[in-house]
């Protein structure tokens, strides 16, 4: 089954729905899926695209938090530890319902005093000890020569070790496209590009009905549901006030920027770099062939555009180049991402510094609106699950058993020797195995695909891994609208590289036109939008305001 924006408004201006979420992050997927398998018939509605903000603009790692886990010790937070510990939890689950996207990764904490090897040392152990039979790997400690040789761009003066222990990483927006697609293959129905306007309202206040605008036809239509919840992360505010208009503010969002720079040289290992100036922890983790650097916090409006500048690179190279025997340079950074983490704010909170990565429940008892507040992308399970707890009890109904700790997502079927080989043969080793590690048993339906033209077995764009065919299957069965959903999201070409996806842009589009029946101005439009807009990226960036573009051509003016 694929998703399908025809299909997914024909149900929802028809059908009656007991729940209806709104939003389509790692939470608001989430508890679709745990309300559709517990028998609640479900709706999703996401603004843009699926994990089109937070959710594709994390870290990329399944952890339970190093930092939380020191501010736990330090300050006796239970609150800290409890989170730590769940997330530890949730890790595994992560890692076992999606194996095709999520794995383990090994990362070293460099020290160059014996004092802080023995304290980062015992600090791990109790990590390890946290996470008790969650525990991926068992932390230990390296001598200096084996750290280099793991990590060659180390700085070897006064290297005493390095702490190595074991976490976990994913690809965020697949994995959240993946919750989806395993909610409309268990019934359920979802739509991106549907911004909710507003809500109708039963004789008693309750909501009734929410009032949704399809963003790519204009259209206007009704979802009916007996239950509402707000699973829009940093934005949840706005819902909340749409639902009740004195609503309290209760998000007080923070914004982290990534960087990504060319792998070369670097090892197989991350790095944990665990001294800033601010006292965060910064890692530089390889990711689909780049150097993942990140990440800052700082705080920031929803309404804050999400660009990474100039200035915020220059904090990232502080932390980590102290650490390296070759520093990265502002000049070799070829993407990087922003996006807002959804704190939220108890309701007697003062400052930034005693918000924690918690959720909250909350729900309002004049309109009935369930908003699920705060929390962080490895315990979005865990957020759902006590969720769709409450909305049951809220319509009467008994708990049920969730079910999604054990429920493997879309693509985590294991590929046979003979469809390995299979696609081997197709694409080459490297591509096959990308493909498989990016779609799982659904890496099949790619290879049918390629098979209607020889011409969707090449790469998009020369320098880069992803192939035509999988701009075709983004478009035809995984409900991408836009050349930003294709490149950003389900290709991760604008992660790999701002400027290749700038000129792969037009060929994009192309691609894209027979699935969504796209005219030739509908195709050059598509693409002119994409090159805008990714071209401001690259100018924060690069605070280069002379970049310009013609058609798929990135020039600079001397």
């Amino acid at each position: 089954m694929h998703l399908s924006r025809s299909q997914a408004l024909r149900d929802l201006e028809t059908t009656p729905f007991d729940l209806c979420i709104v939003g389509g992050g790692a939470t608001g997927a989430g508890c679709a899926l745990d309300a559709q398998l517990r028998g609640l018939r479900t709706a999703l509605v996401e603004a843009a695209d699926f994990a089109s903000h937070t959710s594709s603009a994390s870290t990329k790692m399944a952890h339970g938090g190093i930092r939380y886990l020191q501010l736990a010790a330090r300050r006796f937070d239970f609150r800290q530890y409890r989170l730590v510990r769940h997330a530890l939890r949730e890790r595994a689950v992560m890692l076992r319902n999606a194996p095709h996207l999520a794995r383990p990764l090994e990362f070293l904490a460099p020290c160059f005093s014996l004092p802080e090897l023995s304290y980062y040392g015992l600090g791990l152990k109790l990590y390890d000890r946290v996470a008790g039979r969650d525990r991926l790997a068992p932390s230990h400690i390296l001598p200096a020569g084996e750290a280099l040789r793991r990590l060659p761009r180390l700085r070897p003066e006064n290297l005493r070790g390095a702490v190595s222990y074991a976490d976990g990483q994913f690809d965020d927006a697949r994995y959240a496209l993946a919750l989806v697609t395993t909610f409309v293959e268990a019934g359920g129905c979802a739509l991106n590009y549907a911004y909710v306007t507003g809500f109708e309202r039963a004789p008693g206040g309750q909501i009734a009905a929410a009032a949704v605008e399809d963003r790519i036809s204009g259209g206007v239509f009704p979802i009916r549901a007996r239950a509402f919840v707000n699973a829009t992360g940093p934005f949840s505010d706005r819902l909340r006030r749409l639902a009740s208009p004195a609503a309290p503010p209760r998000l007080r969002p923070s914004k982290g920027v990534h960087i990504l720079f060319p792998l070369d040289h670097w090892g197989s290992d991350s790095l944990l770099v665990p001294k800033t100036e601010d006292g965060r922890v910064v890692f530089a983790i390889p990711y689909h062939g780049r150097l993942l650097v990140g990440t800052t916090e700082d705080p920031a409006s929803p309404d804050a555009e999400m660009l990474v500048t100039r200035s915020e690179i220059d904090y990232l190279l502080r932390q980590i180049n102290p650490y390296l025997n070759r520093p990265l340079a502002a000049a070799d950074v070829v993407s990087g991402f922003a996006g807002l983490r959804p704190l939220v704010s108890s309701r007697s909170a003062g400052n930034t510094s005693r918000l924690i990565r918690d959720d909250e429940v909350e729900v309002d008892a004049s309109s009935g609106l369930v908003s699920i507040l705060g929390g962080k992308w490895t315990t979005y399970r865990l957020m759902a699950e006590r969720t769709i707890d409450r909305v049951q009890s809220i319509l009467g109904i008994p708990v049920g058993d969730c079910v999604t700790a054990s429920k493997p997502l879309a693509g985590a079927e294991p590929l046979t020797d003979a469809q390995v080989r299979a696609l081997t043969e197709r694409f080459g080793f490297d591509t096959a195995r990308r493909l498989a590690r990016r779609y799982g048993s659904r890496a099949r339906a790619l290879a049918r695909l390629a098979e209607e033209s020889a011409d969707l077995s090449r790469p998009l764009i020369a320098g880069a891994p992803p192939l035509r065919a999988e701009v075709v299957y983004a478009a035809r069965h995984e409900m991408a609208r836009t050349v930003e959903d294709v490149l950003a999201r389900r290709t991760a070409l604008q992660l790999y590289d701002w400027r290749l996806a700038i000129q792969a842009a037009p060929e994009a589009a192309r691609l894209m036109a027979p699935e969504l029946n796209w005219s030739p101005e509908e195709i050059a439009s598509a693409a002119e939008t994409y090159i805008q807009t990714t071209t401001r990226l690259l100018q924060a960036a690069t605070q280069n305001s002379e970049l310009k573009t013609d058609n798929s051509k990135l020039t600079t003016e001397n």
